[in-house]
């Protein structure tokens, strides 16, 4: 994990302000936002970027299960646990702002009676929602997030069913945007790389709390509380220029354009910036 203990010292506040102020994917569509265009537009943006979260989420998986998710955002994966016909979705989010949004997601798509949201600090959840036994429970990019990513784990502890499975994705501490922001704003101070993640770890800067984790420690953060490691892997590079993506046009930067593509899947599992990982009671 990361050795930046100062973390650990920000205020759960200050993360929430964060994503109140900039919703993670907020920015992902044009079209009004609430729409059903809109939310369509999300997610097809967001699954064509991030195309390994389909398959760790899995979605045809959970029919009849029950799911857990922890930190839903805008509730793009929750609805889709939701619309494969989980029996129960219980989606959780520290920002009011989002969780408003995921509550209208999933109005749009009709299937809010099979969802639950809940606005809650997961480093406290079980103060915040009833105690249940779920088959799954999935976080994707936020427990790194969060001051005390430990209590979160221990938290969980109480809420998987035996034999349950836990999916979780933290970012990956060696990995080719970690090289990429040290050369582009760090001008290579790896002393201050840390610090450097944390502000440039998110497309809004600013993020004040990013963990990352080797593939040793992330395994370890499960493993300490408990937990059987199933799988870990790495999966994920961002190819596109930044100027053009954020006006929804998708050119990529010119080393990845002349790149084969089986030399980019190469590299995306083997310097990834998502470090997923699978676990059991």
């Amino acid at each position: 994990m990361s050795t930046d203990k100062r973390f650990a010292e920000i205020p759960v506040e200050a993360v929430k302000n964060f994503w109140n102020r900039c919703p993670c994917n907020l920015r992902h569509s044009p079209a009004p936002v609430g729409t059903k265009e809109y939310f369509e537009e999300v997610a097809k943006r967001k699954f064509f970027v991030e195309p390994h979260l389909v398959d760790f989420a899995d979605f045809p998986s959970v029919k009849g299960k029950k799911v857990l998710e922890i930190g839903c955002g805008l509730g793009t994966t929750a609805v889709r646990f939701a619309m494969a016909g989980a029996a129960k979705v219980t989606a959780v989010d520290i920002s009011e702002q989002s969780l408003e949004l995921a509550k209208q997601h999933a109005a749009v798509y009709g299937v809010s009676d099979r969802m639950e949201f809940f606005l809650a600090n997961a480093e406290e959840l079980s103060k915040h929602i009833p105690l249940d036994h779920y088959d799954v429970i999935f976080s994707f990019g936020v427990i790194h997030h969060t001051p005390h990513p430990d209590k979160i784990i221990q938290e969980l502890k109480h809420f998987l069913k035996r034999n349950g499975k836990i999916k979780i994705m933290v970012y990956s501490r060696y990995c080719w945007k970690t090289l990429w922001v040290l050369f582009k704003h760090g001008k290579l101070k790896f002393w201050n790389l840390s610090k450097l993640l944390a502000a440039h770890s998110e497309a809004q800067i600013g993020c004040p709390v990013t963990y990352t984790y080797s593939r040793s420690s992330g395994r370890k953060l499960l493993e300490s509380h408990g937990f059987k490691v199933d799988r870990v892997h790495v999966d994920h590079i961002f190819p596109y220029k930044i100027a053009e993506y954020v006006q929804y046009k998708y050119v990529k930067i010119w080393y990845f354009r002349w790149m084969p593509r089986r030399l980019f899947r190469w590299l995306e599992t083997k310097f990834g910036w998502h470090l997923c990982i699978e676990a059991s009671r």
